[in-house]
């Protein structure tokens, strides 16, 4: 037997014995007449949920969180995960199939709750765009690939009779700047032809280049979706972010935006930012893919607790308005903590009591009329 064919049997089985356990019906193989697609998707809105972002903290999807999205009115999760919640300490292939069940479990809020859920590897074998680094290097090691491919051929065999209306997959999770367009879209071929070889029909999403901001021409022929981001400028949506390099050295944000960049060789130049160059810069280039017939989404967006909030809502406003008229959804990085709604530890302000947490009820409300 072959490397393919045991891959092949091993997820069939796992995920044979994940529907019997589910109860779900048998897969029909097609997709139904409502059902989004790569070329055009929804305006779903919503947020990132966190609980399996990190192994290290994994645990269980909170139903109440589906629950009041929907109050709310939004309708989308991304789901960011570490392949590493699922798998052995020491063997990137031996699965555990209680959190992958806890995965299942998200599937079905959704469907109970309809939300649709985008399944995201924010770290996958090979590749983090966090620290710490992978042992080897998904995008010249074979090995990672293999290992890559192999966790989305589980996946799409797992959910393969749940139709694209409730479920999407987001192949990986926003690559760096030194990675090439011809390096990308090899692994996303390959990718794809694993999530492919198990379920022909899955809605699949590719993140766009340097950190999801670029889109992908390479990949305009492959059937599939790409995910933008909603992050620029990194001066307001990242002001005094711990794990950004100088942040902590920037002026306080205003919006728009005015500032003096210091070149190396002792000169200076000013930058500007407002909602026009929002649109040439962050719009304008993934219209043009979306020409070509490409669905677009912004998969993440938001900022970070320490920008003033009057800044940080003018310019989500701004950034909401330009995606309503483009046609796009997003999600928001994330629900609770310091980009969300809840429990988002700004200074300046006025919490409102809700259900235990503390809610922004600025932010949510221009969430909401968005």
């Amino acid at each position: 037997m072959n490397r393919r064919d045991f891959v092949h049997g091993a997820v069939a089985f796992a995920a044979g014995i994940g529907r019997v356990l589910r109860g779900g019906p048998a897969p029909t193989g097609q997709p139904s007449a409502d059902a989004p697609s790569a070329s055009k998707l929804p305006q779903w809105r919503g947020f990132n949920l966190l609980e399996k972002f990190d192994e290290r903290r994994s645990r269980p999807f909170r139903e109440a969180d589906f629950a009041l999205l929907v109050e709310w009115g939004f309708n989308f999760v991304r789901l960011p995960m570490s392949y590493k919640c699922w798998t052995e300490p020491d063997d990137w292939l031996k699965l555990r199939e209680a959190p992958l069940k806890e995965i299942d479990q998200a599937v079905e809020m959704g469907r109970h709750h309809h939300v649709h859920v985008n399944l995201n590897l924010h770290r996958a074998p090979g590749y983090c765009v966090n620290p710490p680094k992978e042992p080897l290097d998904l995008w010249t090691d074979a090995a990672a690939l293999d290992a890559c491919a192999f966790h989305w051929a589980h996946l799409a065999t797992r959910f393969k009779e749940i139709p694209n209306s409730r479920v999407s997959f987001d192949l990986l999770n926003e690559p760096n700047g030194e990675v090439k367009g011809d390096q990308y879209a090899r692994v996303v071929r390959r990718l794809v032809k694993a999530i492919r070889a198990e379920d022909p029909n899955r809605l699949i999403i590719a993140d766009g280049l340097n950190w999801g901001g670029t889109p992908v021409q390479e990949l305009a022929g492959l059937g599939i979706a790409q995910s933008t981001r909603g992050y620029a400028p990194s001066r307001v949506s990242h002001y005094q972010a711990t794990w950004v390099q100088g942040a902590d050295q920037w002026p306080t944000p205003t919006w728009p935006l005015t500032y003096v960049v210091k070149e190396k060789d002792g000169s200076q130049r000013t930058e500007s930012w407002d909602k026009d160059r929002l649109r040439r810069q962050q719009i304008d280039p993934w219209q043009k893919l979306a020409a070509m017939g490409v669905g677009v989404h912004v998969g993440e967006w938001g900022c970070h607790n320490r920008t003033p909030h009057d800044v940080a809502l003018a310019w989500m406003k701004d950034y909401l308005d330009l995606w309503r008229e483009a046609g796009w959804g997003w999600a928001l990085w994330n629900l609770r903590g310091s980009f969300g709604v809840l429990d988002s530890g700004r200074a300046d302000v006025d919490y409102e009591s809700f259900r235990g947490h503390r809610l922004d009820r600025k932010m949510i409300e221009l969430l909401r009329e968005a």
